[in-house]
């Protein structure tokens, strides 16, 4: 796959949790579109095989291992990327874990603390370590990984769903703020999805019972199935688009209309 241009041609894109079911589509359809790629993930085999993949169909994406709630980390990926290709345009800051499942007498403070850790304050430190660098270059996008679980409560996974809630305060705050330097900030808010994550919330809200769990949330999406990564990523690209100029501080749900 040769690339001749496209919405993003002479774009520098970071995305975290590049390695993930999101991710992944989202970073081939950035790249596929003409920008240039840091792929950022935990995962330092994952994300350099995506990257090595990606690169062999001509695509310009380079792997970069990291731990999104390690401040050192995420300030040594941002500067990478400007090292390496003088700047940053795009942000998806998509890094993300599901937690335990459970009631809420039974939580595991540590399990909680990861959660916020990785879903929250990675989320705080990219825009902290980005946003200076879009400055200087007269503005840029950032897309944040939400949930729908962040647009309203979810019984038995209150860790996650109190850091998604978090996620759109911070990408509202932060659109508000930034609004006055052409920075543009927006959440992307999935429903449930088919992938890793989804099986693993399965499983841990009903062990050896999932399918039950399934059907359930089925029933809640009018349009009967699980997003896909290629749904989200749709949405992903667009609020990164020029397309999306006047988009700024928004929570856009990809559910099927689940929350409508």
């Amino acid at each position: 796959m040769q690339v001749t241009g496209g919405r993003f041609e002479n774009k520098v894109v970071i995305v975290t949790g590049a390695a993930g079911d999101i991710g992944r589509e989202t970073t081939r359809r950035f790249a596929a579109e003409g920008a240039t790629v840091a792929a950022v993930d935990s995962d330092a085999d994952r994300v350099r095989a995506l990257a090595a993949g990606l690169r062999k169909d001509g695509l310009q994406v380079i792997a970069l291992r990291a731990d999104v709630s390690r401040e050192e980390d995420v300030e040594r990926y941002v500067e990478m990327t400007c090292t390496e290709f003088g700047g940053v345009d795009i942000l998806f800051n998509n890094a993300g874990v599901e937690g335990e499942a459970g009631d809420i007498s039974e939580c595991d403070l540590a399990d909680f603390d990861r959660v916020m850790g990785v879903n929250v304050r990675g989320v705080l430190l990219g825009m902290k370590y980005v946003v200076p660098v879009m400055r200087a270059r007269g503005g840029g996008a950032i897309v944040n990984t939400a949930s729908v679980a962040g647009l309203s409560g979810a019984s038995l996974i209150s860790s996650y769903c109190a850091s998604k809630h978090a996620v759109i305060g911070l990408t509202r705050s932060v659109a508000m703020q930034q609004g006055p330097n052409n920075i543009r900030v927006n959440a992307v808010c999935p429903a449930a999805m088919t992938g890793r994550m989804m099986t693993s919330i399965e499983n841990k809200m009903s062990p050896g019972d999932a399918d039950t769990v399934r059907d359930a949330v089925l029933g809640t999406i009018p349009m009967g199935r699980y997003a896909r990564p290629g749904d989200v990523a749709s949405m992903v690209t667009h609020l990164c688009s020029d397309e999306a100029s006047f988009l700024n501080g928004g929570a856009y749900p990809v559910d099927g209309g689940a929350t409508a």
